[in-house]
């Protein structure tokens, strides 16, 4: 009798050595659930989605906590800085920084994670290795779902409620296909940022293009931290491009906007620029915005009345932070990040414990309204976009129109004006 106990001790024992989140799995009354934030806080968007997940703990802890079984326990959120989103930054030393957190911190789920869609490939055998419920607001690579519908046993815990590239291209297709009907273009030249998820939002629209009747005149792509575009734009010049296409995250991608406007361009730029998306870019760029079509990936850093809780959400992230860091909002990660907490409380409830696999599938069965809409995560763990937010999360494109504001252009559904040509378009 006693060598069988002591071999169920050490068959324990081994347990706990192979997965030390085993043991996690059970809280006691009084024990808080820990909410690990592994991203890259130097970025406006890691920036903004944890201030966004600070928001969302302070209002759960204040109405008691979340249920789990017959006790309450508030949320604690602790970040780590992956520094992923700086030039030359390996993936080693993103992944070692996300390992540090889970080892320090024992979070018993994941939210916000990766910034670059290279890092979040490479954390996914890291989260599988510990077994911990992930919802990435960032990180927008379609490789993600392929890989958790290919190896689900795998590859389960990980899950996305922000836009992916593919999405991203739709709605940029969208926004294209209006302009064609309203001004009768046909030319595009694209210029992405060269990192994986915005040549394959570059590329995706590239196809969209030429299955529409519209002639790419180059792709081309510049590295995290470029600062001078004009090569691009002396050819966009001489190839008479009517419409440009920037798709960046850098801080830097903004001066690609300054030097169009200098060297006076007359080709209306319509896509993703990180630093023009913010409502404060108006004035830092001193008005050289007018005219230009951006995207807001999820709504929440634009309040739209369709979606009342991202006009809800907005108010509160001015009330809670100040006015200016409201201004400030990114537009994309903070309104994922916001919801994916009250993602995962709700999934702790249904599932009536912390532990992983319970939670899983609370998650796969995710159905509720938040900042971005509605919110349901398909068979492959992405949350489904569309144009509706009755039925799916949404995202919009808006204009800069003057005196300074961002006025929702797409989708039609609820855009609150038309696109006007810039100025610097009008003969």
């Amino acid at each position: 009798m006693k060598r069988k106990n002591l071999f169920i001790i050490l068959l324990v024992s081994l347990c706990f050595m192979v997965n030390p989140y085993i043991a996690s799995a059970q809280l006691k009354p009084g024990d808080p659930i820990v909410i690990g934030v592994p991203t890259a806080l130097g970025s406006i968007e890691g920036r903004d989605g944890w201030m966004a997940i600070q928001m969302a703990v302070e209002e759960i802890n204040a109405k008691g906590g979340v249920q789990v079984g017959p006790n309450k326990h508030l949320l604690k959120a602790y970040a780590i800085d992956t520094r992923e989103h700086e030039p030359g930054i390996p993936v080693h030393d993103a992944l070692t920084a996300a390992e540090k957190l889970i080892l320090e911190r024992k979070p018993h789920a994941i939210a916000l994670g990766n910034f670059r869609s290279e890092v979040l490939l490479s954390t996914m055998d890291l989260i599988s290795k510990y077994r911990l419920p992930y919802i990435c607001s960032i990180a927008m690579t379609p490789l993600m779902q392929k890989k958790v519908t290919e190896e689900y046993d795998k590859y389960k815990y990980i899950f996305r409620n922000c836009l992916n590239a593919p999405y991203l291209s739709m709605y940029l297709g969208g926004v294209m296909g209006f302009i064609r009907k309203e001004f009768g273009f046909n030319r595009a030249y694209i210029i992405t940022q060269d990192v994986l998820w915005a040549k394959g939002t570059g590329a995706g629209l590239e196809k969209w293009y030429k299955e529409n009747g519209w002639e790419v005149l180059a792709f081309d792509t510049y590295a995290t931290g470029a600062s001078d575009f004009s090569p691009s734009l002396i050819k966009v010049r001489a190839q008479k491009a009517q419409v440009i296409v920037p798709i960046f995250d850098m801080p830097q991608s903004g001066i690609l906007l300054k030097q169009a406007r200098a060297m006076q361009i007359p080709a209306l730029i319509a896509g993703f620029i990180s630093p023009i998306a913010c409502e404060n870019a108006w004035k830092v760029f001193e008005g050289e915005v007018e005219g230009m079509i951006n995207m807001i990936y999820e709504v929440g850093p634009i309040p739209v009345k369709a979606v009342p809780k991202s006009v809800a959400f907005n108010e509160n992230y001015g009330r809670r932070w100040g006015e200016k860091a409201r201004t400030e909002l990114s537009g994309h990660g903070p309104g994922p990040s916001y919801d994916s907490i009250y993602i995962l409380a709700s999934a702790f409830e249904r599932a009536k414990t912390v532990e992983p696999e319970a939670v899983v599938k609370a998650l796969e069965q995710t159905d509720m309204h938040g900042a971005i809409g509605r919110i349901r995560f398909g068979k492959d763990h992405q949350v489904i976009f569309g144009f509706d937010p009755k039925e799916t999360a949404v995202g919009v494109g808006f204009q800069w129109k003057k005196p300074g504001q961002r006025v929702v252009v797409f989708p039609e559904g609820f855009a609150e004006a038309k696109i006007d040509l810039p100025p610097y378009m009008k003969k």
